[in-house]
């Protein structure tokens, strides 16, 4: 099944996350999909706080730390970034099937460099922005598609 919004401003987005929250259980792989910039990390935000693991200002890209965690009282949270990672070796070395225990979410930036998580996952979330004739630069549409 496919669902798409349009946000208007990160807040917006924010917003979005906290809803979509309300959806997600886990044991969980998330693939967020997007350009840099597209909002992945805005959108973690939200869901972040829909399930009170942290606040919005706590939750910042991994794009060098590659893996952040937050706890919330009923899950886990991993916001995890693979851009820079290039070879199936190197993603072995993060030891992410470990991270999947019963009251976790893998929120995956990335993914779809590895074939793997094409067909592991749940749910994908594609971010973009909406074509400039119709929005401004801080529009998002946002596509969740759950299987």
């Amino acid at each position: 099944m496919t669902t798409q919004t349009i946000t208007h401003s990160a807040d917006e987005t924010i917003a979005f996350g906290r809803s979509l929250a309300a959806e997600l259980s886990p044991p969980l792989i998330v693939l967020l999909r997007g350009d840099l910039g597209a909002g992945k990390t805005t959108l973690v935000k939200g869901i972040a706080e829909g399930f009170d693991a942290a606040l919005a200002e706590d939750v910042t890209s991994p794009t060098f730390t590659l893996v952040h965690e937050y706890r919330g009282p009923r899950v886990t949270l991993y916001h995890i970034d693979l851009y820079r990672i290039d070879t199936p070796r190197e993603l072995e070395t993060l030891g992410l099937d470990d991270l999947l225990a019963p009251n976790c979410i893998l929120l995956i930036e990335w993914g779809e460099k590895f074939p793997r998580f094409e067909s592991d996952h749940h749910v994908e979330i594609t971010l973009g922005q909406v074509g400039e004739e119709q929005a401004g630069e801080t529009e998002r549409r946002i596509q969740v598609t759950t299987r």
